[in-house]
C-alpha cells in the first residue's frame, strides 16, 4: 500500500476546497482502513465548500469532508473481529459517544456528544477512509455499488417513512432533494396508497415523477392545500414527510394533513417558523415527529433489506458522476439546482 494518497481538503477557513497528496491515514486497534470506490455529495458538504455561517461554526480546517460512500476493507486494527481484507462495506458516519442517556436507551442517533465523519474528522473524499469497527456495514455484493454510496441519506429517507403507520396511507413530501425524492421510492416498497410530491424545482419535480410519484405539484403555481384535499375526500394526507426545511413548505405540511395525521420533519430551518399551536397541532390533534440521522442500527437492517429485495429503484436521483479531481466542478454543478445525487471516484473512473 502506498504511503500517501489524493483527498479532496478544506485547507482553510475559506469558501473552496483543493485537489491535495496527504499521508494515508493511521488507524487504531479497533478501526478499519476503507479504500474507497465511491461517495456521494451532500448538502452538508456544500456548506462546507461555500464556508457559510453554520460550516464557520462546526468545521475546523483542515479537512477531509465527505460521509456518504462505500468501499473494500484494505487493512484493520488488531482488536477488529468482525471483517476481513476485501470485504465491501460502507458505514454510519455518526460516531455515537456509547455513554450518555441516549446511547444507552437505544436512542444512539441522537446522542448527545455524536461526531460525524466527514465533519468532525476526516472523511471519505480520498482514496483512504478509516472508520471504527462498531460504525462499518458490510455490504451484500449484489447490492449495486453506486447504491452502497448513497446509503446515509437513503437511510434518512427510510427513518422518516417507517417512523410511523405508511401501508394503506396518503402521504406527501415536501421537498424533492435526493432525500425526498429516495422518499417517494421508499413509500412506494412498503405499501403507500398514494404518494404527493410537492417541490418548487422544475429539475426536481421531473426526477419525482421519474421516481414514480402519483401526483407531482408546483406550489408556486396550483392550489396543493385544494388539489390535496380533492384527491383525498377532503380529508387531507394521512402523512406529510417534510424535507425541504423552508418556512413555506412547513406551513403547506400543516395544511395538508389530516385531523390524526402525521408529520415527519426532516428538513433544517435557517430561521423561526409561525405556527398556531391550537388550530395546527392540537385540534387537529397529530402527531409531529424530528427525525434526525438514521436509527442505529435498525435502518440499517430496513433499507438493507428493501435493497436485497430489488424495491428500490434509485437510479434517477443520481445525475451525474465525477472524477475527484473535479470536485470543484462538481460543486458548482449542484448550486446550479439542475443535478441531484453527485457521485463522486478517487480513482476517476466510474
Amino acid at each position: 500500500m502506498a504511503n500517501n494518497m489524493l483527498a479532496v481538503v478544506k485547507a482553510n477557513a475559506a469558501p473552496g476546497t483543493e485537489i491535495r497528496e496527504v499521508k494515508v491515514p493511521e488507524f487504531g486497534r479497533t478501526d478499519v482502513l476503507v479504500r474507497v470506490r465511491a461517495a456521494s455529495i451532500c448538502g452538508t458538504d456544500l456548506h462546507i465548500y461555500e464556508w457559510d455561517r453554520w460550516a464557520q461554526k462546526r468545521v475546523h480546517p483542515p479537512l477531509i469532508p465527505g460521509h456518504e460512500f462505500c468501499g473494500e476493507v484494505a487493512a484493520f486494527g488488531d482488536e477488529v473481529s468482525s471483517v476481513k481484507e476485501g470485504d465491501f462495506v460502507s458505514a454510519e458516519m455518526h460516531v455515537a459517544c456509547g455513554k450518555c442517556l441516549q446511547c444507552r436507551t437505544g436512542e444512539a442517533h441522537i446522542c448527545q456528544n455524536v461526531k460525524i465523519i466527514g465533519v468532525d474528522a476526516d472523511g471519505a473524499f480520498a482514496e483512504y477512509v478509516v472508520i471504527p469497527e462498531s460504525n462499518i456495514w458490510k455490504l451484500d455484493p449484489a447490492i449495486p455499488l453506486e447504491y452502497a454510496s448513497i446509503l446515509d441519506p437513503l437511510g434518512n429517507a427510510v427513518h422518516s417513512v417507517l417512523a410511523g403507520e405508511i401501508a394503506a396511507r396518503t402521504v406527501a413530501i415536501t421537498g424533492c432533494g435526493p432525500i425526498g425524492l429516495f422518499s417517494i421510492a421508499v413509500a412506494r416498497a412498503v405499501g403507500a396508497a398514494q404518494v404527493f410530491a410537492i417541490e418548487v424545482n422544475e429539475h426536481r419535480r421531473k426526477l419525482a415523477a421519474a421516481m414514480k410519484a402519483d401526483v407531482v405539484l408546483d406550489p408556486t403555481q396550483q392550489d396543493v392545500r385544494q388539489v390535496v384535499a380533492e384527491r383525498t375526500g377532503g380529508l387531507g394526507v394521512d402523512v406529510v414527510l417534510e424535507m425541504a426545511g423552508h418556512p413555506s413548505a412547513i406551513r403547506t405540511a400543516f395544511d395538508i394533513v389530516r385531523r390524526g395525521g402525521r408529520i415527519s420533519l426532516l428538513g433544517l430551518t435557517s430561521k423561526p417558523v409561525s405556527l398556531n399551536f391550537s388550530e395546527d397541532i392540537i385540534f387537529k390533534g397529530i402527531t409531529i415527529q424530528g427525525i434526525n440521522g438514521r436509527r442505529m442500527y435498525q435502518t440499517w437492517y430496513q433499507m438493507t433489506a428493501l435493497l436485497k429485495a430489488g424495491k428500490l429503484d434509485l437510479h434517477p436521483v443520481i445525475t451525474d458522476r465525477i472524477a475527484m479531481k473535479d470536485f470543484s466542478k462538481a460543486m458548482e454543478r449542484l448550486k446550479t439546482g439542475e443535478a441531484s445525487k453527485i457521485l463522486v471516484y478517487p480513482n476517476g473512473a466510474r
